[in-house]
């Protein structure tokens, strides 16, 4: 098993707890192909045994035997503050296959489980398992959604709810809380187990350099820092960027009141019990960057073994600086792509903040607009343009387009070149509040069609598919607004 640490100080065996009579509400083929899992026509694994694994029911099938599935302790700060001692309060870890590590998400209590019975809903479960896909077909980092199990057990959240269990799966699901939790006991031992785990199988240029642990430090960050730049380019909010739902090798994960914005908003919130707006969608950066002082302050003891404290922290510090700039690159990049722009010029980062703020201001849909961006000609008369209509502002948008079709003449772009590099970053598809409602709303009568049509689409977010055009549209004005709170 991946997860190599010694001691139950750092892991406990924990047997999952069944439930009653489960059932398929969504599985992934694609997901299903890391682990080299047989199906049937149907999709589904020809294995019937792996119903009762995803289920928690079982621990074996023809192939398998999960002989020590597992729970493991961390801890973090959760809106900004420390919270202690965390861990795996409804995720077990099976064993790994392939190099992924399979983990139960809502099979019972654990020994972290504190106040929590363990479980989680079918509704929540729904949109873990869709947004996972999803981000994965968008080119993004992230864990992986093998497959929703269903029950008609009950679950009491803010109303009485039934039970499921999702299966993710990842290389690794190490947080920086982990790191952080061996950190606030001083122990070193595990700290230099963690860092050794990391650099061995996810980091190994790491072990090249003179100070390995501190590469290791520059490395988190980076990737990290290029995660949350992919995240802004497509109007991604994660909702709860607590430093104990931060990977350590740079995935999403840990998917609750994530939500993707659909009228632009810079200080969009989606999460429902963030009254305070620390993870709105323009804290993000910032927000990953405190994540990544919280995982320095956890690395000191391990640079103590090779600096004194002071030499550790400023060369940490120093690292820290890298963040910023990691980040800006990868977020101007996206950004430049998006436009259709291939080459750098001074004026790019206005001319694209400027856009932002007329879409802030007039709450364009994020997803259509920079879809519909790509249809712009150059020899176009500023006022023909359809996407200007999205704006009230026309003498300010109208200014920006000149603006825009000037800096493409610069680069003697070919438009209809320009328009399928655009389409290829710019998603027609993503998962939005209102549909996955509409997947979960069906899926409570067992009707699971609504969560397969998705999972297709969203396969190939960047195709035209034109026979699912409706499924690209914003939310009709007369849909309430999906709210989403912890609990999701």
């Amino acid at each position: 098993m991946a997860y190599t640490l010694s001691g139950d100080d750092a892991c406990q065996i924990t047997q999952p707890s069944p439930i009653p009579n489960p059932y398929w509400v969504a599985f992934s083929s694609s997901a299903a192909k890391l682990i080299d899992l047989e199906l049937g026509p149907n999709g589904l694994p020809v294995d019937p045994a792996w119903l009762e694994i995803c289920a928690g029911n079982s621990l074996s099938t023809s192939t398998h035997q999960f002989t020590n599935p597992l729970s493991t302790v961390y801890s973090g700060h959760q809106f900004g503050v420390w919270a202690g001692q965390l861990g795996d309060g409804r995720a077990i870890l099976l064993g790994d296959i392939n190099s992924q590590e399979l983990q139960l998400k809502g099979a019972g209590k654990t020994r972290y489980s504190r106040m929590g019975d363990g479980r989680a809903v079918l509704r929540s479960s729904i949109r873990e398992f869709l947004c996972s896909e999803a981000m994965h077909s968008l080119g993004i980092p992230t864990t992986r959604a093998l497959s929703v199990v269903g029950s008609e057990m009950p679950v009491r959240r803010e109303s009485i709810e039934t039970a499921a269990v999702c299966t993710r799966l990842a290389s690794s699901f190490l947080r920086i809380g982990h790191f952080e939790h061996f950190a606030s006991l001083q122990d070193v031992l595990r700290l230099k187990e963690l860092g050794d785990l990391l650099i061995r199988d996810h980091y190994p240029k790491c072990q090249d350099t003179s100070y390995p642990y501190l590469e290791l430090f520059k490395q988190i960050c980076d990737r990290n820092a290029k995660l949350v730049a992919q995240w802004q380019a497509v109007g991604f909010c994660h909702g709860v960027l607590n430093s104990d739902n931060i990977s350590a090798i740079g995935l999403t994960m840990d998917y609750g009141p994530f939500g993707f914005m659909d009228q632009f908003q810079i200080d969009h919130i989606c999460n429902h019990s963030d009254q305070g707006g620390r993870y709105a969608y323009h804290r993000q950066p910032q927000i990953m960057h405190w994540n990544m002082v919280c995982l320095a302050s956890a690395f000191i003891p391990l640079l103590g073994q090779t600096h004194d404290t002071n030499d550790a922290q400023t060369l940490l510090r120093e690292a820290l600086e890298e963040f910023a700039v990691s980040y800006a690159k990868a977020w101007q990049s996206l950004f430049r792509q998006k436009l259709g722009l291939t080459t750098a010029q001074d004026g790019d980062i206005h001319l694209i903040e400027r856009l932002l703020q007329a879409m802030h201001e007039s709450r364009v849909d994020f997803t259509h607009l920079f879809r519909q961006l790509g249809q712009v000609r150059q020899e176009q008369k500023v006022q023909t343009i359809a996407l200007r209509d999205h704006f009230m502002d026309r003498e300010l948008i109208d200014q920006w387009l000149s603006d825009y079709i000037n800096r493409l003449k610069s680069e003697n772009s070919s438009d209809k070149e320009r328009q399928t590099a655009m389409n290829l970053v710019n998603p027609k598809f993503v998962l939005r509040n209102h549909l996955a409602q509409v997947a979960i709303d069906k899926a409570k009568q067992h009707d699971f069609s609504e969560i397969q049509t998705l999972l297709k689409i969203l396969a190939n977010p960047y195709d035209e598919q034109v026979e699912y055009d409706a499924y690209a549209m914003p939310p009709p004005l007369d849909i309430e607004r999906v709210e989403v709170s912890c609990s999701s």
